[in-house]
């Protein structure tokens, strides 16, 4: 399976941040906690140049502890700023404000030098589809600003909202890029960044199995009741779990597209377990 997804409302997105980055002071970009690397678009910094910014590490909620420490230790020693946000529990949002103004403490006092009244902080929002940002800005607005789903595209064009008397958020479109690696493609769908519409669901649960059964096996065994997951070929994992959710169709066959939804939407809902399925 070749996913790739890269609609004509996302080449518009990358001109609108062309044109208005010049009208921020920082980008605050979003990425997936349980997969930091895959969900990190790799146009991004291109399209913004050397504007100061701060990375959010949004759904830590869903993703593994453990493996949330190591990252902030990665980019720690990297010099990037990193918050570990909880969109929905509004966890982090404060300390994604202060890094905000932080790094514009510098503009803002050269312009204060300069005799000119203070103006709000402009933050520019990017991250790729359903990675969170309407959850994100509707929490630190503190109420439905912006329209919110679990499947991606649901904000089409740019959006200004002010969150303070100081700061002000102009959010984007969710952007992929035109071409991406298959391994990073099937993450980005085991995630949601992806519509399932496009994507065949049984061999995208088969490819998410096998690298739960690597990476997480005694959760997997402990959420499905199974023995063991030491089998040979996903698909024989996927019909196991079947059987135990009783998915079953005439003539005793496995319902393997339910049982598939019940995986990804069990893995997608942390059910399973927090897990990273990147480390650094």
């Amino acid at each position: 399976m070749n996913i790739q997804w890269y609609p004509g409302h996302m080449v518009k997105t990358k001109r609108l941040i062309i044109e208005n980055i010049k009208l921020v002071d920082v980008v605050i970009e979003i990425l997936d906690a349980r997969i930091p690397i895959s969900s990190r678009n790799p146009e991004v910094s291109e399209l913004i140049g050397d504007k100061p910014r701060i990375i959010i590490f949004n759904k830590c909620d869903l993703s593994d502890p453990n493996i949330n420490k190591k990252w902030e230790q990665f980019f720690k020693s990297q010099g990037i700023k990193t918050v570990m946000v909880d969109s929905i529990k509004g966890t982090g949002l404060k300390e994604v404000v202060a890094n905000s103004r932080e790094l514009v403490k510098p503009r803002l006092e050269y312009e204060k030098l300069r005799g000119r009244l203070p103006r709000a902080i402009r933050a520019m929002i990017i991250g790729i589809p359903n990675v969170g940002k309407s959850s994100f800005i509707n929490k630190i607005v503190g109420k439905g600003s912006t329209k919110t789903g679990d499947k991606p595209g649901v904000t089409k064009g740019k959006q200004w909202v002010r969150i303070s008397n100081d700061v002000e958020l102009l959010d984007m479109p969710g952007i992929l890029w035109p071409k991406f690696e298959e391994e990073i493609g099937f993450k980005l769908a085991f995630t949601g960044a992806v519509k399932d519409d496009i994507l065949d669901i049984i061999e995208l649960a088969v490819k998410l199995l096998e690298c739960l059964k690597e990476l997480y096996p005694e959760n997997l065994k402990q959420r499905y009741k199974l023995d063991n997951v030491d089998y040979d070929e996903g698909i024989e994992l996927l019909k196991a779990i079947g059987k135990k959710r009783g998915a079953i169709i005439k003539g005793g066959e496995i319902d393997l597209n339910k049982t598939a939804q019940i995986v990804l939407d069990e893995f997608r809902g942390a059910k399973i377990g927090k897990m990273s399925l990147e480390r650094p």
